[in-house]
C-alpha cells in the first residue's frame, strides 16, 4: 500500500507538470528542473545543440548512446535540480563560455572567443586554454556523478579528410588534458569528432568560420546519479 501511494504521488506530480505544458507562457517560464520531469525519453535536443541536423556524419561512434535517455517524473526533477546547480557553477567559473541546459545535460561551447581555442592547423592546448580547462576540471571534480562527451569541429577551410583528422586531434587533446594531465577518470569521458560537417555559422565569413572552429563539451548524469534520484523519488 505504501509503495502504491508513492507511485500515485509521483504520477500526480508528473501529470501536474504535463498539464502546465498546455500554456506556452507556462512552458517558457518553467525552469530546467521542472522541464526535466516531462521532457520524455530521448536526448535529441542535446544532439541538435551539438551537431544540428548532421547526425550520423563523421565521428567514431554513436553519440546518442552516450547521451542516453531522459528520466521523467519526480526523479527527473531531482536530476534537473542537480544539473542546474552544476551549470550555474560553470557559468560562475568560466564567464566567457556558452553554457546551455538542454534536456538533462549541460552543453558547453568553446570557440575562439569563449575560452578554449587552437592556433591555425594546431591541436595542442595552449596556456590560455589550459586555464579555462583547469576551471572546468574543478567543477567536474566537485560534481563526480556525471559523464562527459567531448566533440571536435572545424570550419570548411581545407579538405574534408584533413578537417576530420584535425577535429579528432583537437577533441582528443581536450579529453587527454582532462584525463592524463588533470587525472580525471577516463571512464567518464567519450570523444567524438565531426570535421567540417556540422557548422553552426556561415563558413563564407571570417566570423562564421571562427564560430565553427569549436569544441563542445557535454555533461550528462551518469547511472549512479539516475539510480540515486530514483531512490530519492521513491522515498528510500
Amino acid at each position: 500500500m505504501r509503495t502504491y501511494i508513492k507511485n500515485l504521488s509521483i504520477l500526480g506530480l508528473a501529470m501536474i507538470f504535463l498539464s502546465s505544458l498546455g500554456s506556452c507562457e507556462a512552458t517558457r517560464n518553467m525552469n530546467n528542473k521542472q522541464k526535466g520531469a516531462v521532457i520524455g525519453a530521448a536526448g535529441g535536443a542535446i544532439l541538435g545543440a551539438i551537431i544540428g541536423n548532421n547526425a550520423g556524419k563523421g565521428g567514431n561512434g554513436e553519440v546518442g548512446a552516450v547521451i542516453g535517455g531522459v528520466v521523467g517524473g519526480a526523479a527527473g526533477v531531482i536530476i534537473g535540480d542537480r544539473m542546474d546547480k552544476q551549470a550555474q557553477k560553470i557559468e560562475e567559473e568560466i564567464p566567457g563560455a556558452v553554457v546551455e541546459r538542454v534536456d538533462e545535460g549541460i552543453v558547453i561551447t568553446f570557440d575562439e572567443n569563449s575560452g578554449v581555442n587552437f592556433d591555425t592547423n594546431k591541436y595542442n592546448i595552449n596556456p590560455a586554454s589550459q586555464a579555462t580547462l583547469d576551471k572546468l576540471t574543478g567543477v567536474l571534480v566537485e560534481y563526480p556523478d556525471t559523464d562527459v562527451l567531448v566533440v571536435g569541429h572545424t570550419d570548411s577551410t581545407g579538405s574534408d579528410e584533413y578537417n576530420m583528422t584535425l577535429s579528432k586531434n583537437r577533441a582528443y587533446a581536450v579529453t587527454n588534458y582532462f584525463t592524463q594531465t588533470k587525472g580525471l577518470n577516463p571512464g567518464r569521458f567519450t570523444t567524438n569528432w565531426f570535421g567540417e560537417t556540422a557548422p553552426i555559422a556561415d563558413n563564407n565569413t571570417v566570423e562564421g568560420r571562427a564560430q565553427n572552429r569549436r569544441v563542445n563539451i557535454v555533461i550528462v548524469p551518469n547511472e549512479k546519479m539516475k539510480k540515486e534520484a530514483e531512490k530519492q523519488a521513491q522515498g528510500n
